[in-house]
């Protein structure tokens, strides 16, 4: 992240340079688990992809990531595992080899139900 200044305020820089500041901040606590809910919403494409490769950085260190997110391209694009929950209840869990946008959203809109743990 590149500041325009010493006297930069947090609020101040893009969506994508908070969200990056954000993660500094809840990685300075050194966390075993790191849960994120729509980590990249709201910030540009550019930022999206550098999120993206943190939060795969940070999955092949070692951190449990657990991603919340109703953006199913990104979910399928860095989840290991996908679990749907839908209406209060987990009603599909998906690896990464066998999740697709059809089979996730038809466990979502229950056309479709995957015996889940």
């Amino acid at each position: 992240m590149k500041a325009s200044s010493i006297e930069q305020t947090v609020s101040s820089p893009s969506g994508g340079n908070r969200q990056k500041v954000a993660f500094a901040k809840w990685l300075a606590t050194k966390p075993a688990v790191l849960i994120l809910d729509e980590p990249t919403h709201g910030i540009d494409i550019g930022s999206k992809a550098q999120v993206h490769r943190i939060i795969s950085l940070l999955a092949d260190h070692g951190l449990a990531v657990l991603i919340i997110s109703s953006d199913l391209p990104e979910v399928l694009a860095i989840s290991d595992r996908i679990l749907v929950i839908a209406e209060g209840r987990l009603v599909a869990e998906f690896s990464r080899e066998e999740a697709t946008h059809e089979k996730v959203m038809m466990a979502a809109t229950h056309q479709e139900r995957k015996s889940a743990p």
